[in-house]
């Protein structure tokens, strides 16, 4: 179980040396609603030394490169592992630290990579293209807008090496903007499938989808838009054409795509169930409160983690309509309990 050394209590500052220690297993991929959002990564697989400007609907971002580039969509691949280590602490009531140490093994393979000597150089790429890329945002976390200017990561060492030189023990202290998010749980759960998806736009495509279709039937948005979001740095028409790619080969997990009149794309859920009068039964939403009492009912268990398992129960008995699907989830749980 993960645990915290030196801590204080949790979401207050580090202090004297304070870390936590990553090693709760098979953890929920977790990923922050800002970066979600916006588009903070770059897509390019090849060193992308642009400055990046975005506004929308008021938020504002620049993304500045290092001499090394921007950090890239898979790079965010350690900010989510970081994210979902801390989570799966602070619902099991854990302490929790900005300051991470974690193995780059455990990293490597809960983010489906391989552990070739290859993969840890990679690896290593990735933690110098997150803290040197800088980031400047009005963006709100964990209620507070403050604009302000900061690395993805604020800093990183390598603790321990192999004799072969690999990286072995890794520290990583995630600047504070990320880390509010993390403490007013201000994320969103991923599918374990996301780390399956190689080209860089697919993930972010997911991602915007899971931020902002999330459990609702569907989602629509012009094609337009979803260039603007996505961060893409290719023409309208290039990125139509890669876009009608993905319709073709539905490769998002969760997710169907569907291209519609007046240049707009919809995405819908997967799974969702079409009733004899043609419309479609979204997937069971579950208040917060109802989590919380899950929580107290099985103290130290993931309650996400429980939503889910029950949510695949509820879809393997034919996806029926709910009335009461908080009570109905409560009651699941209490039977698990014995």
């Amino acid at each position: 179980m993960a645990v915290a050394i030196e801590g204080g209590a949790a979401g207050a500052p580090d202090g004297n040396g304070a870390f936590f220690l990553c090693d709760i297993f098979d953890t929920i991929p977790k990923n922050d609603l800002a970066s979600m959002e916006h588009p903070l990564f770059s897509l390019a697989t090849r060193p992308d030394r642009r400055i990046l400007s975005y506004e929308h609907n008021g938020a504002e971002i620049t993304v500045i490169p290092s001499v090394k580039g921007l950090a890239t969509i898979h790079d965010k691949d350690i900010l989510i592992f970081c994210v979902s280590q801390l989570m799966a602490a602070i619902n099991a009531g854990r302490q929790v630290s900005r300051t991470l140490h974690l193995k780059a093994h455990d990293l490597l393979m809960a983010t489906n990579r391989g552990t070739s000597g290859d993969a840890y150089r990679r690896l290593r790429e990735a933690f110098e293209r997150l803290a040197g890329t800088r980031i400047t945002t009005n963006i709100v976390t964990g209620g507070q807008e403050v604009t302000s200017g900061f690395g993805l990561i604020e800093s990183w060492e390598i603790v321990r090496k192999a004799r072969g030189g690999r990286m072995v023990n890794v520290s990583v202290t995630l600047s504070e903007w990320l880390y509010r998010a993390v403490l007013s749980k201000s994320v969103l759960t991923l599918s374990r499938d996301y780390f399956r998806l190689r080209k860089p736009l697919e993930r972010r495509i997911y991602e915007l989808t899971r931020k902002h279709c999330g459990r609702q039937p569907s989602w629509t948005v012009s094609v337009e838009t979803l260039l603007k979001k996505s961060g893409s740095a290719s023409p309208r028409r290039v990125f139509r054409k890669m876009i009608r790619e993905m319709i073709e080969a539905q490769s998002l997990p969760d997710y169907a795509m569907e291209e519609l009149p007046g240049d707009r794309i919809c995405f819908s859920q997967k799974n969702a169930v079409v009733e004899p009068g043609g419309g479609p039964v979204a997937r069971p939403h579950l208040k917060q409160e109802t989590l919380e009492e899950a929580r107290s009912m099985m103290p130290g268990a993931d309650v996400y983690a429980l939503e889910a398992d029950w949510l695949a129960m509820w879809q393997s008995s034919g996806s029926p309509r709910l009335r009461r699907p908080d009570a109905a989830f409560l009651g699941w749980v209490k039977k698990r309990l014995g």
